[in-house]
């Protein structure tokens, strides 16, 4: 074999050329803040909306006007907690004006935490280019729109690490306070900086006024409500910030704004009900929830923005049960049932208003475990009030099996605990109608200790509380006193309900007492009610 001798210029050359024919072949490496294609469900271009959006804006360095409205729509929608047509919104803007900084700013910004869950691994690296977009255009910005970018430069990093998020959030926060010391005259700097420190404090659970924290929290949002109480982005956050605290009427001036502060989108209609199922404005819940429902329902039509359909559902559904509009509760709950596929919420709400033919012909038992103990408990409800004891003790062991064995949770309750209520309704009225009062009696006391025990949550997990039926058993062994006990502490948890305040009522009469107070209470809480009951449970 004849082998080529090639000379050493021979041998650069013909290395150099293959290097540039394999360079031109390669496709070129991505830029450092290129994160590579969009997820699908963002990847689509959102309009501009004509309908449903509300009057906030907020003045930016763009002379497009359509990037200007864009970016008001983003602003909106991430104020609405609509975090991805955020994004979306957000992305038409810069691509109307890609010089835009503060357009790529606000698509960083909707990339990330919020209030109801963190930055996922996923969407870092988007939240990461488009922050080092808008820093790369920064000279092109106004210095307020450079803080607001600065500011989030510390808040995202180029490889994504759950365990560092916590130091960047802390962070950010250290930054968005400067930025507000700054501009205190800007009333959205405030608002991002009280969500930067909502995000430093736990999730759930309530929270202590008087704790330095919550202090400072409440102090920065109630700072911006002062001057403007339609702010939708603070009020939003007040309310959240507030409502699992004994103040929860401190929300209640913005709060009778929010709700059409941005009218089309379903969770600010729906908002304010967190702030009145606390101060025991139940009429006012229901409201605000039904406005919400039907801007979930725009939604199929462009009307509307439909923001955590299901969970207005639920909250309409708990207002209307506990303000005893007995239809508005029942069709919530079918409509539930038809959203999700889970007939828990149907059942319970028939239970609630003494549907127990209906309820048994709810035959659907759901997938999962707890809901579908609790469509068991239903059953046996039913059952036990069609004078079936046997079939409702099959229920009941059905109930207590799972809560004994599930290591399941429903909206963070475990099944231990939320099913314990249940059972313990159960067996205290299968106790009474063997005219066994002491036994159901304290079964009802161990169910409220289980309703007692269930970590705050909003609204709450089941359309009733425990002492209704403890109350009502009480006045039953007439031992009015502790019957009037049971239903104070319960308005106390619940205020304004009626099923109490009739308890109370009954109560209150038995023992001679005054009942003048509590007549009125009634008589106004109970005036949309389209149900009679002679007890506080059917």
């Amino acid at each position: 074999m004849r082998l080529t001798t090639i000379s050493g210029s021979s041998l650069a050359l013909a290395v150099c050329c293959c290097l540039v024919a394999v360079a031109a072949q390669a496709p070129a490496k991505p830029e450092p803040t290129d994160p590579g294609p969009l997820p699908k469900y963002v990847a689509d271009p959102i309009p501009l909306y004509t309908t449903g959006l509300g009057p906030f804006s907020r003045k930016i360095s763009s002379r497009n006007p359509d990037a200007q409205a864009f970016f008001n729509q983003g602003f909106q929608m991430m104020y609405a907690f609509a975090k991805l047509d955020a994004v979306r919104s957000f992305r038409e803007a810069w691509k109307r004006d890609p010089d835009c900084a503060v357009c790529y700013w606000g698509e960083a910004w909707a990339w990330g935490s919020y209030l109801n869950g963190p930055m996922s691994a996923e969407h870092s690296p988007f939240a990461y280019a488009a922050a080092k977009k808008a820093l790369s255009r920064r000279d092109k910005a106004t210095p307020q729109e450079q803080a607001f970018i600065d500011a989030l430069q510390v808040r995202y990093v180029k490889d994504f690490d759950v365990k560092q998020r916590v130091e960047q959030d802390k962070a950010y926060a250290e930054a968005m306070a400067k930025v507000y010391a700054k501009y205190p005259e800007d009333l959205d700097a405030g608002t991002l900086y009280g969500d930067a420190l909502f995000l430093l404090e736990p999730r759930r659970g309530t929270r202590d006024v008087t704790a330095p924290n919550i202090k400072k929290l409440h102090g920065v949002l109630e700072s911006v409500l002062a001057r403007d109480a339609k702010h939708p982005g603070a009020c939003h956050l007040y309310v959240h910030a507030t409502e699992s605290t004994v103040r929860p009427e401190k929300a209640e001036a913005c709060a009778a704004f929010l709700g059409s502060s941005i009218p089309g989108a379903s969770h600010i209609n729906h908002m304010p009900s967190h702030t009145f199922n606390e101060v025991g404005r139940w009429g006012d819940s229901v409201r605000a929830n039904l406005q919400a429902w039907h801007s979930d329902l725009k939604a199929e039509f462009g009307e509307g923005f439909a923001i955590y359909p299901d969970h207005n559902l639920h909250m309409l559904l708990y207002a209307a049960s506990m303000d005893g509009q007995g239809a508005i509760a029942m069709q919530a709950g079918r409509d539930y049932a038809k959203r999700t596929s889970d007939t828990m919420y149907e059942v319970l709400t028939l239970v609630r208003f003494g549907r127990f033919d209906e309820v048994l012909g709810v035959t659907k038992r759901p997938e999962r475990e707890v809901p579908a103990a609790v469509w068991d408990f239903a059953q046996g409800y039913a059952y036990l009030r069609k004078n079936q004891t046997d079939f409702a003790r099959v229920y009941l062991a059905r109930v207590q099996k799972t809560a004994d064995t599930s290591k399941a949770e429903f909206r963070t309750h475990p099944a231990r605990q939320l099913l314990g209520v249940l059972g313990g309704i159960l067996e205290g009225e299968i106790a009474r109608a063997a005219g066994d009062g002491p036994a159901a009696i304290a079964a009802f006391e161990r169910a409220v200790t289980a309703d007692d025990a269930l970590e705050y949550d909003e609204p709450e997990p089941l359309p009733f509380p425990a002492r209704h039926w403890l109350g009502a058993a009480l006045l039953e062994a007439k031992r009015f006193a502790e019957a009037e006990r049971v239903y104070t502490e319960d308005l106390k948890d619940h205020p304004h309900n009626g099923w109490s305040l009739s308890g109370l009522q009954q109560a209150l009469k038995a023992q001679n007492k005054p009942t003048a107070d509590v007549d009125k209470d009634f008589e106004g809480s109970w005036s949309r009610s389209d149900t009679w009951a002679r007890a506080s449970r059917f």
